[in-house]
């Protein structure tokens, strides 16, 4: 077997191969395009020799995507993805100088995959629709959290210079109403100007069509109250930037539509999806996000506990001496972990087995977040017993008793 270590890299990579006594056989920096891939490969096939068996090559790298990743593994060398700050900590194993470098970096790896690579996971074998999944699935929270820092961007101009938008839309200034009036009436000043007939047809665009006529008198009997005003020089900047916020805020709102209506799409093509979809409070856009960020690979989690600890819903227990504690893990995949609390908070209503549960926790002096944290956990090895079955969610066989859940 022969081991590679890759320090990746915007530009160029670093490549070390090593033998199984350790043996550095070949360095090399290679371009990050199709011709570095091509080197890479004829290194490998060079000191493979006549066996050319793609899996007596294991590769050590610190990360899990990318065009890079995806050739290593379609050729079927074993990849296995090491976590930046493992390397970094074998690094210093080693070596105590605290030199550092990418050539030699490439060696750290190639040398942990040749001796300690049963300590790490290799890259999960999930389907290219769930890769998908989680792709659209990050995207889209990531354009909905980019709406929101423009939403509280826009909120706290409005209250320096135009509390009465504030007061007309309240927190749905990412709203249609809000995004269509502001676009017209960025101003005090022009928001006084606005007839009724002028509202009205602006929130007809925007696609309004229940109590338009109350909505309507609502916004312009607010927008014409007298209220403190900045000087017209100020207040026309404002105006300007709300402008070009909103306009930010229009395009992301657009952008948020298109990507859940794709997400929605793939999401429903899986063959987990209405195994997902049975479980209580899980709907399309928040299963798909659970489903992308545990991948598909039917390898990855020997058991109930291992999808737990990947989850970071399980804790974690400290024991030396007579210390023994028993805390909640910290370090874990947080979309997943919040997609999970959400999930768990959205199950309390629909589920009564869920909100049993959730009562006895807090029966048992524990404070909500700890009582979400310890559902979840139970949710994650139902979700486990369901896939692994390929059977609809029960509530009848999934709360039958509990298990002995660990007080974290």
């Amino acid at each position: 077997m022969i081991f590679i270590g890759v320090d990746w890299a915007e530009v160029h990579h670093d490549v070390c191969i090593m033998d199984e006594g350790g043996g550095v056989l070949a360095r090399k920096r290679i371009p990050d395009a199709l011709a570095g891939v091509q080197q890479l490969h004829a290194m490998i096939a060079e000191h493979l020799g006549e066996v050319n068996d793609a899996e007596r090559v294991i590769v050590g790298i610190e990360t899990e995507r990318g065009l890079l990743v995806t050739a290593l593994i379609a050729a079927g060398y074993q990849v296995f993805a090491v976590n930046p700050l493992a390397a970094s900590r074998y690094r210093e194993r080693h070596h105590v100088s605290g030199a550092k470098s990418d050539p030699g970096d490439a060696k750290v790896l190639a040398d942990l995959v040749r001796t300690d690579r049963h300590n790490h996971r290799a890259v999960a074998g999930d389907s290219v629709l769930s890769d998908a999944i989680k792709l659209l699935a990050r995207n889209h929270q990531n354009t909905i959290w980019e709406c929101q820092r423009q939403v509280n961007t826009l909120r706290s101009a409005l209250k320096d210079y135009y509390p009465g938008a504030l007061e007309a839309f309240g927190t749905e200034l990412s709203g249609p109403d809000a995004v269509a009036i502001l676009a017209i009436a960025p101003t005090p000043t022009k928001g006084r100007s606005l007839s009724k007939a002028r509202i009205e047809t602006a929130l007809r665009k925007a696609g309004r069509k229940r109590l338009l006529d109350e909505r309507v008198a609502r916004i312009h009997e607010i927008l014409r109250r007298e209220q403190l005003a900045q000087p017209a020089l100020l207040e026309d900047a404002y105006g300007v930037t709300t402008e070009a916020t909103v306009a930010n805020i229009a395009q992301l709102n657009a952008s948020i539509a298109k990507l859940e209506a794709s997400l929605s799409a793939h999401f429903e093509q899986h063959p987990s999806a209405k195994v997902i979809l049975s479980l209580p409070g899980m709907g399309t856009v928040l299963g798909a996000r659970v489903l992308g960020e545990f991948g598909d690979d039917p390898n990855r989690y020997a058991d109930a506990k291992s999808r737990k600890n990947y989850a970071g819903t399980s804790p974690v227990t400290r024991a030396s001496g007579k210390s023994h504690v028993v805390l909640a893990r910290h370090s874990r995949n947080k979309r997943l972990a919040s997609a999970l609390d959400q999930w768990a908070f959205s199950s309390l209503l629909p589920s009564p087995g869920a909100r049993s549960y959730y009562n006895e926790l807090k029966a048992r002096d524990k404070h909500h977040r700890k009582a979400i944290r310890q559902l979840a956990n139970r949710w994650v090895g139902i979700l486990h017993g369901c896939l692994e079955n390929g059977t609809p969610y029960e509530e009848s066989i999934a709360w039958l008793r509990h298990p002995s859940d660990v007080a974290i």
